[in-house]
């Protein structure tokens, strides 16, 4: 398959994926239960002739992930009701024609309860805008990673440590992986045609997490918020190609 052709295919996972996470955001409301978005998710992208990344994946029961607050990735949807001001991460991936789009945003409920954690959404959008601005030919992936973890600690905020991104294409997750926090200058050099999954989460206390007794949710270790801000991106020369924009 030529790089075009893997492009285009590509493309379409991520729009998919962004119908998804933007049908899904417009539906979150007070008292809509975490279930009920899963199921949209699924009959948007069985209209799409797509299906989930995440279904069956590990064994990971629902189609989408849902966060809620403290929660930074991994949330199973269930019966529990959103509520105003409920900081929300969806994470969406989905599989068409061999290849997959992985993508997440973040947002709240209504208004945002404070304006610090208003603030810690803002710098996750833009931490993944810097490492994005980062994945360019001939850079590393430490300068990527460097370009989140410089930005968000020096707004007071940490990077998880313990969960990273990741290449994409045929398989969900490929190498390499895409840490968000290194050091300039070190680890593999990006080339032409590469697929990165990058993604920051970010943490309003420690960088440390924990998992839930479910087996997949993912919550900081101090109890307080998280974001999750994900695209899926191919370096092109100096300008990386946005897949899920």
């Amino acid at each position: 398959m030529t790089g075009g052709a893997r492009l285009a295919k590509m493309r379409e996972s991520g729009r998919i994926v962004r119908k998804v996470l933007d049908e899904l955001r417009a539906f979150a409301a007070p008292g809509v239960t975490t279930a009920e978005m899963d199921s949209l998710a699924r009959a948007i992208i069985s209209s799409e002739k797509g299906r989930p990344s995440f279904l069956g994946y590990h064994g990971y029961p629902a189609a989408v992930c849902i966060s809620i607050d403290s929660e930074v990735v991994h949330g199973i949807p269930s019966g529990r009701r959103l509520k105003e001001g409920s900081l929300v991460s969806i994470d969406v991936g989905v599989f068409k024609d061999g290849y997959h789009g992985d993508a997440a945003d973040s947002f709240f409920v209504g208004a945002a309860p404070s304006r610090s954690a208003d603030e810690l959404v803002e710098v996750t959008y833009e931490a993944r805008r810097r490492g994005i601005c980062a994945a360019v030919c001939g850079n590393r992936l430490g300068d990527v990673g460097s370009a989140v973890q410089d930005y968000v600690e020096s707004r007071g905020f940490a990077v998880v440590r313990d969960l990273v991104g990741h290449g994409i294409g045929r398989k969900l997750h490929e190498p390499p992986q895409v840490p968000n926090f290194g050091t300039p200058g070190r680890g593999e050099k990006l080339t032409d045609g590469m697929a990165l999954a990058i993604e920051p989460m970010v943490n309003a206390g420690t960088w440390q997490v924990r998992v839930l007794d479910d087996g997949w949710t993912v919550v900081t270790a101090d109890g307080r918020l998280s974001a999750h801000a994900e695209h899926t991106i191919m370096v092109s020369g100096s300008d990386p190609v946005v897949l899920t924009a």
